[in-house]
C-alpha cells in the first residue's frame, strides 16, 4: 500500500514539475543547424550505458573510443546536430570525443532533473538505485529531491531485508563464533553491501531480529530540508517504523 501511494505521488509530483512556467526555467542553449561546434563548457554525469558511447566523431558511424559507465563525470566543450540526434563533445581523461546527448544528465541543462527523475522511476534494481544516488548527488536544490529521496528510502528498506536473509544464509556461525568478533560486525561488514557503501549509503542491524535496516538518512533530510511538505509526513511515518523495526525482538 506504501509503494502504491508513493508511486502516484510521485508520477503526480513529476508531472507537474515538467508544466513548470518557463520564466522559472534556465535558458536553453540554441539549436544548431550548422556544422560549427557552439563551446559549451559544463559538466554532467553519464546516466544512461546503453546511450553512452564516446565516438571520435559527432556520427553514429564514427570510430568508438569505449563505452562510459554510468556515474563517469564529463566535462562539456561543444554541441553538434547530427543522424538525428545531438551530440556533445566530452573530456574525460585521458579520452575525449562525442556522445550522444541524452546518455547524460547535468545541472548545465533545463528540464535535467525531471528526465532523470523519470529515468530514475522506470528502471529496476541495482540500477535503478544506482541513478537516484546519481540524481542526488547531481541535483541538490531541485524540486524533485525529496520525492527521490522517500523512493531510494524505500527501495534500500527493501534492499536490506533482502541482504539480510543472505547474510543469514551464508555466514557461517561456527567461523563467526570462532574468530571472537561480535555478530553485528559480521552483518555490517557482508561483503554485498559494498555496492551501497559506494553510493554512500548506510545501514544499521538489529541484533535480536539478526536484520540490517537502511538507515534513514534520505528521511531525515527530508523533514530537515523540507519539513512542511507532503514527503516529510511520510518520512516521518517512515523513520517511527525504522524505529519500531529497530527495538523489535524476534
Amino acid at each position: 500500500m506504501r509503494r502504491s501511494f508513493f508511486t502516484l505521488f510521485f508520477l503526480v509530483f513529476l508531472a507537474f514539475a515538467f508544466d513548470a512556467p518557463a520564466q522559472n526555467r534556465r535558458r536553453i542553449p540554441p539549436r544548431v543547424k550548422n556544422p560549427a561546434v557552439v563551446k559549451l563548457p559544463n559538466t554532467a554525469v553519464v546516466v544512461d550505458e546503453r546511450l553512452s558511447v564516446l565516438r571520435a566523431e559527432p556520427s553514429f558511424y564514427a570510430r568508438v573510443v569505449q563505452r562510459m559507465r554510468r556515474g563517469r563525470a564529463v566535462t562539456i566543450s561543444g554541441t553538434r546536430q547530427a543522424d538525428g540526434v545531438t551530440f556533445y563533445r566530452v573530456a574525460d581523461a585521458p579520452n575525449y570525443g562525442w556522445i550522444q546527448a541524452e546518455a547524460i544528465a547535468g545541472r548545465f541543462r533545463p528540464g535535467d532533473d525531471a528526465r532523470l527523475a523519470n529515468l530514475v522511476q522506470s528502471s529496476e534494481g541495482f540500477e535503478q538505485i544506482e541513478r537516484a544516488a546519481i540524481f542526488l548527488d547531481t541535483f541538490n536544490d531541485s524540486p524533485l529531491r525529496p520525492a527521490i529521496l522517500l523512493l531510494l528510502g524505500d527501495l534500500m528498506e527493501e534492499t536490506a531485508l533482502k541482504l539480510s536473509a543472505e547474510a543469514t544464509r551464508r555466514l557461517d556461525r561456527r567461523e563467526m563464533a570462532a574468530s571472537g568478533a561480535p555478530l553485528h560486525s559480521f552483518y555490517l561488514n557482508y561483503v554485498s553491501l559494498d555496492r551501497y557503501r559506494r553510493l554512500g549509503i548506510n545501514f544499521v542491524f538489529n541484533p535480536q531480529a539478526k536484520l540490517l535496516h537502511y538507515d534513514g538518512a534520505g528521511w531525515r533530510e527530508v523533514i530537515k530540508k523540507s519539513p512542511k511538505s507532503a514527503e516529510a509526513v511520510e518520512a516521518q511515518k517512515r523513520l517511527d517504523s525504522l524505529k519500531e523495526r529497530m527495538e523489535a525482538v524476534k
